[in-house]
């Protein structure tokens, strides 16, 4: 079914388009052109400079592995790497600890071996070099940067602990710190990989960017094809597009009509007509024709490469902030170095030998280094990732996660996020007795059958849910630029526009426009109007109830849709949104959010196609909603698997919890530390007490025990929606 006046197909011109508008319903749809703002960072990107990034076509053959797949594969080796380092560790910690004479001291009981002291040293050498190796670079790293953090207090803590008990193997007057060192390089490790398990790799977007394009093409040479492969096509080449075929590239149709699916590269809805000389987009899915194309763009000047390089640039420009432990361990290290050196000194002036007083310091520095700090977030973040999961979010991005509870400004794509993604019947109307709405559907799917237009489609898919057979068609026709008609059981069918009721002078039912974002095809039985059947993008029954806690929480809700004006109104008008974006291009929606961004919103990107992928990945928080691309899903913070908008209020609620419970467990992980720290030092040696190292290590363990209990308690605030 080739003609239905209200489904005129966009030919879209994405060289020359300029659809950044905005309407704000509460302001009567007054239209703010986005395009005109002068500003040098947002320019067009069919200008970009891509030369320095070369997403040459031949990557598109799938054999480059660059694009993400190697960062994937760093973070798994890094996982596997923390595990195998903590368990080499753990089982060598357990004779330190056996063999430790303070441990023996503590528990009442004496074990020694000959030569002791340099079988400890021996066993913590290889813990020392090997176990703490991630945190000793770690360190280094944070140097180079100038940033302190968690790694940076590891390390502190571990090398004074394995030097000053070194130096009293081999003469120095005191007490080894070697079942310390042991078991804060073991719990940190253990830190370590249970956060790194409970978040994805590193994001595959690009990669599955590159993957969506064929490995070849077929290249039309004079009365024969070859198939060539992706990076040696040319521009000019006339190719041929086969029936469900991706486009290998941006071109032009110089022969054929058919429908494109471009809703994962454009947000457009519905499968997009095509006729000669009318652009079409590499990567979009070809229908049931085939088509010939001459080549426009290949490589780095394509459509989908210019949304790789913004995908890249904006993973790369998006804030990389410092997260919660971090920022506790840089102060902590600061502090323990403060205290430490300060304890030295203090003792030093008061006439103590140097011995005395270094074991002082080296006692504040190692006590200064929780073991609890190590699981304080790791065992939060794990559990909130599970529970979280089972509620139908997927983390990805911890820092994003813990931000989400900061969230002012949501972002909607359209279609398939507001919306089902599927162009389906909403209404079937009869205003004949003799014909139910169920025949009205049975006599009409008999043309549709065989045609690919979206609404003959949509009536066929609606037919095949209820069960209804389709009855066979006679002397089918198609009446030019109005619908069909055939001969279905001695009845003549037509199933038509409104344009072919106006030109017959028939009447048009006052309720056959319910809703602006429908499309509405009449059929008439015998030269009589029997009934009518409406078709839409259905908003999704979630969505609604959604917006209404997100206003309740005082945070405004917009959408930007690759959708038409007419219909991004109405979905719009629907929900009681606080604004809309029609017609935008993927580098537009990026220029919305960073407008937004700029005006101090802390945003929200919501979408699932390739076309919403930059704009995930520039927002404050991306949420790729499950039923979309992977593409989508691999550039998002967080990923929706059940797709309801609804799962987006636990997620800031999930958020609010999770950052509670963090603090929480900093504030029991390092809050021994108020106490331990000054007793260490000898504040109170004048009343006879200075807490030695086995009394500061119930201190630790008691912490690392009430953290771990905490964590759990998270379940509690969460499991339950």
């Amino acid at each position: 079914m080739d003609n239905h006046e209200e489904h005129k197909n966009k030919k879209m011109d994405h060289s020359k388009m300029d659809h950044s508008k905005m309407n704000h319903n509460k302001d009567n749809h007054s239209k703010m052109d986005h395009s005109k703002k002068e500003d040098p960072k947002s320019d067009d990107h069919s200008k970009m400079d891509h030369s320095k990034m070369d997403h040459g076509s031949g990557d598109h053959s799938g054999h480059n592995p660059g694009h993400g797949q190697m960062g994937h594969d760093h973070h798994k080796m890094m996982i596997a790497d923390f595990r195998k380092r903590f368990w080499v560790t753990l089982v060598l910690t357990i004779p330190i600890l056996f063999f430790s004479p303070m441990i023996q001291e503590f528990f009442g009981y004496e074990f020694l071996l000959p030569g002791n002291p340099y079988i400890l040293f021996a066993l913590s050498t290889i813990v020392y070099f090997y176990g703490g190796w991630p945190f000793l670079k770690g360190f280094w790293s944070e140097v180079k940067k100038g940033a302190p953090g968690m790694m940076t207090l590891i390390s502190m803590a571990i090398s004074v602990a394995y030097f000053y008990s070194t130096a009293t193997v081999f003469g120095l007057r005191g007490e080894d710190f070697f079942w310390e060192l042991s078991t804060l390089i073991a719990i940190m490790l253990l830190g370590h990989w249970i956060e790194m398990k409970s978040v994805l790799g590193a994001s595959k977007a690009l990669q599955l960017l590159v993957s969506m394009m064929p490995a070849e093409a077929h290249r039309v040479k004079g009365d024969t094809i070859e198939d060539i492969p992706l990076e040696d096509l040319l521009k000019d080449d006339v190719i041929l597009v086969k029936p469900g075929e991706k486009v290998p590239a941006d071109g032009i149709i110089v022969d054929g009509s058919s429908y494109l699916n471009e809703s994962m590269l454009t947000g457009e809805s519905k499968p997009v007509k095509k006729d000669e000389n009318d652009k079409v987009i590499g990567g979009s899915v070809n229908g049931n024709s085939t088509l010939k194309v001459k080549v426009e763009h290949t490589g780095k000047d394509s459509y989908l490469n210019k949304v790789i390089t913004m995908v890249e640039e904006a993973q790369k420009t998006k804030s990389k902030m410092q997260n919660l432990s971090d920022r506790a361990a840089k102060w902590l290290t600061y502090i323990a170095l403060a205290i430490g050196f300060g304890t030295l000194a203090v003792w030093l002036i008061l006439g103590f030998p140097f011995v005395y007083a270094l074991e002082r310091m080296v006692t504040v520095m190692v006590i200064a280094c929780p073991h609890a700090l190590g699981l304080a977030i790791p065992l939060v973040v794990a559990i909130s990732t599970a529970v979280s999961a089972q509620n139908g979010l997927l983390i990805r991005n911890r820092t994003a996660f813990e931000e989400s509870r900061k969230i002012s400004a949501l972002l909607f794509d359209k279609t398939g996020t507001l919306t089902k993604g599927d162009f389906g019947v909403t209404r079937v109307e009869s205003v004949k007795q003799e014909y139910s709405t169920k025949e009205i559907l049975r006599l009409s799917s008999a043309l549709e059958q065989s045609s690919e237009h979206p609404i003959a489609v949509g009536i066929i898919k609606k037919v095949k849910e209820d069960n209804i057979t389709i009855p066979k068609p006679e002397n089918f026709n198609a009446i030019t630029g109005k619908g069909v008609e055939a001969n279905v059981e001695g009845k003549q069918v037509k199933v038509v526009s409104p344009g072919y009721l106006r030109d017959e002078k028939i009447t048009i039912p006052e309720d056959a426009y319910s809703d602006a974002a429908e499309t509405v095809v009449f059929v008439l039985i015998d030269g009589q109007l029997a009934g009518y059947i409406a078709l839409a993008d259905e908003i999704r029954p979630e969505s609604a109830e959604a917006i209404k806690i997100f206003k309740k929480n005082n945070i405004k809700v917009l959408m930007a849709t690759g959708d038409n004006e007419k219909t991004a109104k109405a979905v719009s008008d629907k929900l009681g949104l606080d604004g809309y974006y029609a017609e935008v291009l993927p580098h537009q929606k990026v220029e919305i959010v960073k407008e937004l961004e700029s005006k101090g919103e802390f945003v929200a990107m919501t979408g699932d196609g390739v076309n919403d992928a930059p704009a995930l990945a520039q927002a404050n928080v991306g949420i790729a909603v499950g039923s979309g691309t992977d593409v989508a899903a691999e550039t998002a913070d967080i990923i929706l698997v059940n797709s309801n908008p609804q799962d987006i209020a636990n997620l800031i609620l999930f958020g609010k919890a999770t950052y509670n419970k963090m603090i929480q467990n900093l504030i029991w992980a390092t809050g021994y530390n108020v106490v331990a720290i000054p007793l260490a030092a000898g504040v109170l040696y004048s009343s006879g007490f200075v807490l030695g190292p086995a009394v500061g290590a119930v201190f630790m363990s008691l912490s690392t025990i009430i953290v771990a209990i905490n964590a759990q308690l998270l379940k509690r605030k969460i499991g339950k929606k």
